[in-house]
């Protein structure tokens, strides 16, 4: 006899928890990987091992925000209230008021 490996489907509640882990993880979930439920398990462990985003990693760093307000001074403009919600922003805001 023949061995062939079938694919089991994913179970609905790992396809559920895979898409909260990639909701708190901010990344997509492959439609590839939802279809077998040994490659999904290996995805949700990768995922549940990482380390969330949290709020205050997005948050610019007290340097930079001295740094724009000391540009912003110099250029007698103002730091867009966003620039100090996102550290990507602020990095663009700085870059473009060197």
């Amino acid at each position: 006899m023949e061995s062939t490996a079938f694919a089991l489907p994913a179970t609905p509640r790992q396809i559920a928890y895979a898409r909260s882990l990639a909701l708190r993880n901010q990344t997509l979930l492959p439609w590839e990987v939802q279809q077998d439920r040994r490659t999904l398990s290996a995805w949700i462990e990768a995922q549940a091992n990482l380390r969330p985003v949290s709020e205050l990693e997005r948050l610019p760093s007290s340097k930079q925000v001295a740094f724009a307000e000391c540009l912003a001074r110099i250029k007698r403009r103002t730091v867009p209230d966003e620039c100090f919600r996102d550290k990507g922003l602020m990095s663009k805001w700085i870059d473009g008021n060197r």
